[in-house]
């Protein structure tokens, strides 16, 4: 929240001309975010024992997940129409940077976020933290995957409200609930948010669509 809150006042102070900044310099504020989350994650560890992939080694729960992280990519490059979407996403262009070896750590980086950061730091809030919050503010005594309409729309709508392509934001906040319902297991969304992500990683770099990224 905190890089969100910077990067939107540096976008704004360079939009009125009181700075003027490069793409570059927005662009270089992942590598920095990432490793701060991920930081963070890895320090506070014993905070969120929700998160238990041996769940994964029953088969149905497995192959269900790799389902919802293969559906939800596949219609999220499907929806990015206007009608579809909130203003404008620049996207991440690795390209920008002229130097190779630039290019190929940023271009990891961003990958090696989406894929191993993103999805933990994204699934502890939405379907840990949030979804359970809106149930009770006592949300630790709330069990992982409880059901209720308020919070099962909130969080979709929220979820799908963050991005830039909303249309498809909501319906997969709407999918990973539905996983975390039917599996009442936090590991599982994690997987297929990151599987959707790598999928979109590799489509993006292979279609140089970066609005995507």
């Amino acid at each position: 929240m905190a890089f969100v809150g910077l990067e939107e006042g540096l976008r704004f102070l360079d939009g009125r001309g009181i700075l003027s900044l490069s793409t570059q310099i927005f662009q270089g504020l992942y590598p920095v975010k990432t490793l701060a989350v991920a930081l963070l994650l890895f320090l506070f560890r014993r905070s969120y024992d929700e998160i238990r992939f041996r769940d994964l080694a029953r088969p149905l729960f497995t192959l269900v997940t790799l389902i919802a992280g293969i559906g939800v990519f596949a219609f999220w490059i499907r929806l990015d129409l206007p009608w579809a979407t909130i203003g404008s996403a620049g996207g991440f262009n690795p390209e920008l940077f002229h130097d190779e070896e630039t290019r190929v750590v940023m271009t990891a980086t961003r990958l090696c976020g989406a894929v191993l950061v993103v999805p933990v730091m994204e699934e502890l809030f939405w379907r840990s933290f949030l979804i359970r919050y809106i149930s009770s503010p006592d949300f630790t005594k709330v069990p992982v995957g409880s059901f209720t309409w308020p919070s099962f729309l909130f969080t979709a709508l929220l979820f799908g409200l963050e991005h830039n392509l909303f249309v498809a934001g909501i319906l997969t906040g709407i999918s990973y609930n539905l996983l975390l319902y039917y599996t009442r297991s936090l590991s599982c969304c994690i997987v297929a948010h990151a599987v959707t992500n790598l999928l979109l990683g590799i489509y993006v770099l292979n279609s140089s669509q970066w609005h995507f990224w």
